[in-house]
């Protein structure tokens, strides 16, 4: 009868197991040293060993070899490797997770070993267990007769009560390196006369993820066909499945904006008859470890991959955004709750891919953010109703004689103001408290969120002083210069502002936590910025601890400014309700216009 490699190749003695010798070395030594622990938690992820680790030690507490324990071929070794050895039971806690199966486990417990030295109980998929089992367990785990070892395998140690983990003694199988996988499945190849180039062991390897297990059964699947040379395409062709390499390749693709490769590798990988939902989630999941690895020193601790496949991630983590890895997981994870319902979940994968590759995206969340920053910056126009507001530019705050130009500036809820001039020409725009911003880029069209605006229109004698110039239509030739300055230093926003000093200022010092929670910043000048506080010793706080404030307000806005404090209701915040009067007046200063409420 035929067995499979995993189970031919099974390692009999310490010496055999890969990858693992964090643990063969503490296992030999308390078998040596005859202090070999009551309880054993074996944990790790599949195909790493565990449940081979425990037999063979319980061969090693059991064997009758004057030499190193386990021999392997003592007859004690030989029974427990058939399964007959009576004092070596196994139980699978999947299919005998009952409280009536650990009552008569527990039965059993009280009767001495028979043929060995010790009574060895090996309960597999020990998660498994209903509570009540669990329950019913601990008072034996934890006092069990000298002659009992229990070892307990898991692949899900989390779910275990902490009842059980502070029982037994935890050992954690890591997943296996590929050096090393590829060491044992060549000597295998060997032994077995296949001819296996090591680019294909590689690729074997790779997909195997770190179990020993699936490298063994992915070698088999290659070898099943009867060919005795294997290459990489071979294995490639027998895989049919979707490895890391390939969502490495596709977000690489993506990156690069080379949108028909993309198509063709996720056409080729899905003719392999690769599940597309499946696909969806292992793509999103890549980004994910993308985002784990560009944050973490050491991803392997939440990243269930082998070093290896981690160390490929990292590479490619460091060549890519941060917006294109946030930007990716969000448009993928929409796609999968679309593609639940749908008929066609391979036309929005496909569509998805166009997106990232081509940018869709990106112009999407582009136009929502201008939308919202459009809403924002128009409150200073916007009033009920929708009234529309005429405009009257001055140079130097005041207006110039005979050169004065009135447009109107309308606005409809969520959308941003549209200055109209008097020939019929439209400039969009935004008009706010923080400043005016131009969201078009069209010839002639003022950038009015530069600073140096004036330097966008076409260059002309005596550009910045003569009214009237082409290419600064009504706007440029009427608006004070100065002011635009002004409006940039005015752009803040004081929320996250004060989070950010309240975050630094709370590890610098332990007591500046009284500080953020009882103040707030109101206001941000040229000179100076204005800190609301609740109370007057919250005040009196606050001023004990200026020069923090100060130096940490001059590190998020660039500036070195004076503190004001101010009392709860002794000035009102720049953020707070406004009338449309009050708006209008804060627009007249600020910009250096004339502001009619129609």
């Amino acid at each position: 009868m035929y067995t499979a490699l995993y189970r031919t190749y099974r390692p009999e003695v310490f010496d055999e197991i890969l990858g693992q010798d964090h643990i063969v070395k503490i296992l030999k030594n308390q078998i040596n040293t005859d202090s070999a622990s009551h309880a054993y938690l074996f944990c790790g992820t599949r195909g790493t060993g565990k449940t081979t680790t425990a037999r063979i030690l319980a061969k090693g507490l059991n064997c009758t070899s004057e030499g190193q324990k386990p021999c392997g071929v003592c007859s004690a070794c030989q029974a427990i490797k058939a399964g007959s050895f009576i004092d070596v039971v196994e139980i699978d806690a999947a299919s005998n997770n009952g409280v009536d199966n650990i009552r008569e486990l527990r039965e059993t417990v009280k009767y001495p070993p028979v043929l060995g030295r010790k009574k060895v109980y090996i309960i597999d998929e020990v998660h498994m267990l209903s509570s009540g089992a669990s329950n019913a367990l601990l008072k034996t785990l934890e006092e069990p007769p000298e002659y009992v070892v229990f070892i307990l395998a898991t692949t899900e140690p989390q779910s275990l009560p902490a009842t059980i983990l502070s029982r037994c003694m935890r050992l954690d199988f890591r997943r296996v390196p590929e050096g090393v996988l590829i060491g044992g499945m060549a000597d295998i190849c060997r032994k077995k006369g296949i001819d296996v180039s090591e680019d294909a062991l590689r690729i074997i390897a790779a997909n195997a993820d770190g179990s020993v297990r699936d490298g063994l059964s992915i070698l088999e699947q290659c070898t099943a066909g009867g060919d005795r040379k294997i290459e990489p395409k071979d294995v490639l062709e027998f895989l049919g499945a979707s490895g890391e390499e390939t969502f490495v390749e596709l977000t690489d693709f993506v990156r690069r904006g080379k949108t028909a490769d993309a198509l063709v590798l996720l056409d080729r990988v899905l003719s392999d008859g690769k599940d597309v939902r499946q696909f969806m989630r292992d793509w999103v999941n890549h980004y994910r470890n993308l985002l784990m690895t560009k944050f973490m020193k050491n991803p392997q601790e939440v990243v269930n991959m082998s070093v290896e496949n981690i160390d490929r991630i990292r590479k490619q983590g460091e060549s890519i955004e941060l917006y294109d890895i946030n930007r990716g997981i969000l448009e993928i994870s929409e796609t999968m709750r679309e593609a639940k319902w749908s008929t066609q979940p391979r036309i929005l994968l496909e569509l998805v891919i166009v997106k990232l590759s081509s940018g869709l995206s990106a112009v999407a969340a582009g136009n929502a953010q201008a939308a919202r920053m459009a809403e924002n910056n128009a409150q200073a126009a916007m009033v009920a109703g929708n009234p529309s507001v005429r405009v009257q530019m001055r140079q130097g705050g005041k207006v110039s004689a005979g050169q004065e130009q009135k447009g109107t500036i309308s606005s409809d809820q969520g959308a941003a103001a549209t200055v109209q001039m008097p020939d019929g020409s439209g400039i969009p725009g935004a008009l706010g408290l923080t400043g005016l911003s131009s969201a078009s880029n069209a010839p002639g069209a003022p950038n009015l969120t530069n600073p140096n605006y004036m330097s966008d229109a076409p260059s002309a004698p005596d550009a910045q002083n003569a009214p009237g110039t082409p290419g600064s239509p009504g706007i440029v030739d009427a608006l004070d210069t100065s002011g635009a300055s002004d409006m940039a230093v005015q752009a803040y926003d004081l929320d996250e502002i004060w989070n950010a000093v309240f975050e630094d200022g709370e590890a610098a010092k332990g007591s500046f936590y009284m500080i953020g929670s009882s103040g707030r910043l109101v206001e941000i000048g040229d000179d100076s910025f204005t800190i609301e506080m609740t109370s007057a010793s919250m005040k009196e706080l606050a001023e004990l601890n200026r020069k923090l404030l100060e130096t940490l307000m001059e590190k998020h806005t660039g500036k070195q400014r004076t503190m004001k404090l101010v009392s709860a209701g002794g000035k009102k915040s720049m953020q707070g309700e406004q009338s449309i009067e009050e708006i209008t007046r804060s627009a007249e200063e600020l910009l250096g216009i004339n502001i009619e409420i129609q």
